[in-house]
């Protein structure tokens, strides 16, 4: 039921007024001239026309508003007498000037009150409605809006309407606050552009006031009833805008982040000038400090203001919350739309170029400047790929899990969310990964030097929002578009697949007759302690090996191929990299294992140059992100345990051969325990030769090259580059746990076992020399003492093999291969053929 507004009754009332005739008098006659239309010779303008002078208050008045003088005309409006209040007048600290209005008529009340609620409307405090007295410009958060207080002695009949049209002014001077201090540049084009959307809703509301005051001051009729049926649709609006004013203004401290930003930006030039000079300075160095502060285990999400992707998320939080408001699902839709214009456009730069502007750091992708291509050049790694570019809230398709990382910033302790840039806007949730890799793609096409094309299917032009169909069409597009562009370039320009056959042939021993040449021509060489070593010349008899055995396609690469030395042992790294945490995939293992372990290797003289020979492959950009130092570190695990095994087989092969001379073929029947000596040196070094064999077989024939046909079968079906990635890193994970070197326990046994084995090989010349003597020995009259000595030997490499081997590797394996790794089932199948010649 709409509230009455009463009139005043006939007859009888003048008597009961308290005011004298004169006052009643001027009070009616103000108001009667502030309801009719007035003419261009009104009652100010008659005094300064006609009598050519002004009286004492109108000279008292131009003294302090000389601007009404000169436009005269513009004292008309009614309003004109609150404006001084707002722009320096002092205020009346929410008291309102005390006329009795108890005993004023409630038609000249209401009129009174009108002229008033005018200047509310307006955020401009009144006669007889004021500031709320609690309130201070000085102390209150200006988003907040002004409260406003009618007069005590106002009449109740018109005190409800008032009430329910004061929060209005509250809502419009909390609007335009929030609309003049998010203008500013540090909150990002997001804020700019919602700034702007309700600027112009605020013009809207602005024209409405317009109209109402012509109404106030033509039309007698113009009732406070009349204003609040024009204005009861616009209260609605503006709590709903003014609901998400509060809600953005208090996710953050807007007025500490301008101050750090202002007090960062206010350096000294000459200061700057010599930290450039002495190279402390300049925008590398900037970036990089920056990145490594983004970096941090701790970063606070109370310095970052709310803006870009985080602004985007709560309007549409709103706006999903109160979809069953029709007038709140228009307003929230439109003002996400105009909020996310520029956020859109940032995204079709960088989907359709590769190039990220975000000036304001408000999109979901975030570039991290110290990692450019440079650094390719001198060390291929694989953080231009998986570094440069990253998402700001630090998931990954690896790892889409939102947990906290370094660099990744708290959620707001409001709200829950991720701050500024690294809150994805909802509607791009499902798409933030592909957003991601298609201007990743196209970058490293362009940082190839090839022009990119843009997509004609979709026009520059053309308006594309977030809630609109196209859009996610055009991404999809843009997508597909960069990912087959940069597949063409791997597979077909770059020879990915024929690298990747070298890679296997050269690391994984495929096809090993070089390696065995490399092995006879270095022996010596790689005898010597690894500090020793020459590099240079182990490297000119690995290009000897290679020119003599390269063929096809592989010679085209032979100059790839390096050689290095290690700083640590094969099975000690692994152990420690396992055990401390449990996976192999960092560049360059666990910080504390690269810092330790390569210390106790150099101190360590019996480190020789086999233990720490490896192989080393180079490539250029782009292929670098394929064959990245990740991967070549899983190559070299491989490439090294295969050695290790390729070497003590040649050993034991040559023991072998040593073993078919005189002193071991020699029947010696009246010395029975020299007899039963040599067979079981014989014995023992079978048993270990067909050990190295069984498990040189299994990881070659039954891990490497099933798990390479698998690949060759992905690679001729992939449809994306990350896919590709994928399949690669997966592929190597697949050969190092099918070749058991991820489990610490296999590894802790198997290293035990080949160094037992490669400690027996060393003994090869001292058996036999134990064998001549002992054969010169048992044809003297003292016979041979020392044979007790040797049986104890002996029987050390016997005990230690038989302890390593069945007990502890063999029953590891069955175990792993009944419960975790099925792929070892063969093997179980292998070593025990072993376990029963013994």
């Amino acid at each position: 039921m709409e509230p009455f507004t009463p009139r005043t009754r006939t007859g009888g009332r003048k008597n009961n007024i308290t005011l004298s005739a004169k006052e009643y008098t001027k009070i009616t006659g103000t108001i009667a001239s502030v309801r009719r239309n007035r003419l261009p010779q009104d009652d100010i303008d008659e005094e300064i026309t006609g009598n050519g002078h002004l009286s004492r208050e109108s000279r008292a008045r131009s003294q302090n508003e000389p601007s009404f003088i000169a436009e005269t005309s513009f004292v008309r409006a009614p309003l004109n007498s609150r404006v001084s209040s707002v722009t320096g007048a002092p205020k009346s600290k929410g008291k309102a000037r005390q006329e009795p209005l108890e005993n004023v008529p409630v038609d000249i009340q209401e009129a009174l009150i009108l002229e008033d609620m005018l200047c509310i409307l307006m955020g401009i405090e009144g006669t007889f409605i004021t500031f709320h007295p609690e309130y201070s410009a000085e102390d209150d958060d200006p988003l907040q809006g002004i409260r406003f207080v009618a007069s005590s002695s106002l009449d109740s009949s018109l005190r409800d309407l008032v009430e329910r049209i004061l929060p209005l002014g509250t809502y419009y001077t909390a609007i335009l606050s929030f609309v003049e201090q998010r203008s500013h540049l540090d909150f990002g084009l997001v804020n700019h552009a919602l700034c702007a959307s309700i600027r112009d809703m605020l013009k809207d509301y602005q024209t409405l006031l317009s109209q109402l005051e012509h109404a106030f001051s033509t039309s007698a009729q113009f009732s406070l009833q009349k204003l609040w049926f024009y204005i009861h649709p616009t209260i609605h609006t503006l709590s709903l805008i003014y609901q998400l004013v509060l809600e953005l203004g208090s996710a953050d401290d807007p007025a500490a982040d301008l101050d750090s930003s202002s007090s960062e930006s206010a350096t000294d030039p000459e200061e700057d000038a010599r930290n450039e000079a002495l190279g402390l300075g300049g925008a590398k160095l900037k970036a990089v400090l920056s990145e490594i502060d983004k970096n941090g285990l701790e970063v606070d999400s109370s310095g970052i203001a709310v803006k870009g992707g985080e602004v985007l998320a709560m309007i549409y939080e709103r706006m999903q919350n109160m979809s069953g408001d029709p007038t709140a699902k228009t307003l929230y839709s439109t003002l996400l739309r105009a909020a996310g214009t520029p956020y859109v456009a940032m995204l079709r730069v960088w989907i359709m170029t590769g190039r990220l502007v975000d000036p304001y750091e408000e999109l979901l992708v975030k570039e991290s400047k110290f990692i450019n291509r440079g650094i390719l050049e001198m060390d291929y790694t694989d953080e231009y790929w998986e570094r440069r570019y990253t998402l700001r809230d630090g998931s990954t398709l690896a790892a889409p899990s939102k947990r906290r990382q370094a660099g990744v910033p708290a959620p707001r302790s409001i709200g829950g969310r991720l701050p500024g840039g690294a809150c994805v806007p909802p509607l791009l949730e499902g798409w933030k990964h592909k957003i991601l890799l298609a201007g990743k793609y196209l970058n490293v096409i362009r940082e190839c030097g090839i022009e990119i094309r843009r997509d004609q299917g979709h026009s520059d032009d053309e308006i594309l929002t977030m809630d609109d169909e196209k859009f996610y069409v055009f991404l999809e597009d843009a997508y597909t578009h960069a990912n087959r562009t940069l597949l063409q370039l791997l597979l077909r320009d770059q020879q990915l697949i024929p690298r990747l056959s070298s890679l296997k042939r050269y690391f994984f021993l495929s096809q090993s007759s070089f390696l065995t040449h490399m092995l006879d021509l270095s022996h010596s060489e790689l005898r010597q302690p690894a500090k020793s070593a020459s590099i240079v010349k182990l490297q000119s008899l690995l290009d000897l090996a290679l020119n003599t055995d390269s063929h096809g396609e592989d010679a085209l690469f032979r100059e790839d191929v390096k050689v290095t030395l290690t700083t640590s042992g094969l099975y000690e790294w692994l152990l420690n990299v396992v055990n401390v945490s449990g996976v192999i995939g960092e560049e360059d293992g666990d910080p504390k294992v690269q810092q330790e372990e390569p210390k106790k290797a150099k101190d360590d003289k019996k480190f020789l140059a086999i233990d720490a020979f490896a192989l080393d492959y180079t490539v250029k950009f782009p292929l670098s992100l394929v064959i990245s130092r990740k991967t070549i570190l899983r190559y070299q695990l491989i490439f090294r345990f295969l050695l290790h095994l390729k070497h003590v087989e040649l050993s034991l092969g040559a023991m072998w051969i040593e073993q078919q001379t005189t002193p071991w073929r020699k029947p010696l029947p009246h010395y029975p325990e020299l007899e039963r000596w040599r067979l079981r040196v014989l014995l023992l070094r079978a048993r270990m030769l067909s050990f190295v064999q069984q498990i040189l077989a299994f990881a070659t024939f039954e891990v490497l090259e099933p798990n390479w046909r698998a690949l060759e079968a992905k690679l001729a079906k992939v449809t994306t580059v990350d896919q590709l990635l994928r399949d690669h890193v997966d592929f190597l994970d697949t050969c190092l746990k099918e070749c058991m070197l991820t489990s610490s326990k296999l590894l802790r046994a198997y290293s035990r076992l080949i160094v037992t084995c490669s400690t027996f090989t060393m003994y090869t010349s001292s058996f036999t020399k134990t064998a001549v003597s002992a054969i010169a020995a048992s044809e003297t009259p003292e016979g041979d003492q020392s044979m007790k000595t040797r049986s104890e030997i002996l029987g050390k490499f016997e005990t230690n093999f038989n302890h390593w081997f069945v007990p502890v590797y063999l029953n590891c394996v069955q175990y792993y291969a009944s419960s975790e790794n099925v792929s070892l089932l063969p093997l179980v199948v292998r070593l025990s053929s072993v376990n029963k010649t013994s």
